[in-house]
């Protein structure tokens, strides 16, 4: 039986140094609960285009966004329990819709468009597949992350993603967690993530540890290093942009 999960927030990313997430965790962290989670791997798997359509719309928009995928903490097997979503993005607002399930029943819609229920959340993600063309696992990106609620307001939280990488080949669990580096060693990629205002603690050790807003896409970087390297492998004609 899935279960379902709405989310409506604010998301802001930042790239800072292992030394300024010190810094940081030291002036806020006894504001902080462990998500339940924890320390863990995530394992994405976004669904998408043969000509990767959703990912070029999501670069090339300036207002709205959409994103497919399943994710998992740490790789999956058939019985482990997933999330199928559905991500939107507007106006800087992010809109997520998470559907609970096992790894097996998210393959089974995926490949077959069998529903695991038949909720208001299922049938959302079901019209953006179908409008989609029913795409497949397109890209796998993983990373190493540590999230934390705030004790005063949960619906705040705030995570730190290191060894972000990726894979367009070998997209299958049994290849384990493997993929190219596209963060630097000693960078933390932080995301904030608020129902509205931020705690304002957390405002101040921002600003007083010059910690700045950044724009990053894990998948719409991994797309882009991938293109790259395949631009300096072969010649553009024989790369076909639909």
């Amino acid at each position: 039986m899935a279960n379902t999960y709405i989310f409506k927030r604010t998301e802001k990313k930042y790239f800072i140094t292992e030394e300024a997430a010190s810094a940081l965790f030291e002036r806020i962290g006894d504001m902080l609960f462990a998500d339940p989670h924890g320390k863990s791997t995530v394992y994405n798997i976004y669904l998408d285009t043969p000509s990767f359509l959703l990912i070029r719309n999501s670069i090339d928009a300036t207002v709205y966004k959409e994103k497919l995928r399943m994710r998992s903490y740490g790789v999956p097997k058939p019985d482990t329990n997933v999330f199928l979503e559905l991500k939107k993005k507007y106006n800087g607002v992010v809109y997520k819709r998470r559907l609970s399930m096992t790894y097996r029943e998210a393959l089974d819609y995926i490949e077959n468009g069998t529903r695991p229920t038949d909720s208001q959340i299922m049938r959302e993600i079901d019209y953006s597949m179908n409008y989609y063309g029913r795409p497949g696992a397109g890209a796998i990106i993983i990373y190493d992350r540590e999230a934390f609620y705030f004790k005063e307001n949960d619906e705040v939280r705030i995570t730190f993603d290191r060894n972000v990488r990726y894979r367009f080949d070998d997209l299958t669990t049994a290849s384990g967690d493997w993929g190219t580096l596209i963060t630097e060693p000693g960078k933390v990629l932080m995301e904030i993530k608020t129902d509205g205002a931020m705690p304002l603690r957390l405002a101040r050790a921002l600003s007083e540890l010059k910690i700045y807003p950044a724009k990053f896409s894990k998948y719409g970087t991994a797309y882009n290093d991938m293109l790259a390297k395949t631009k300096s492998t072969v010649t553009t004609g024989d790369i076909q942009y639909v």
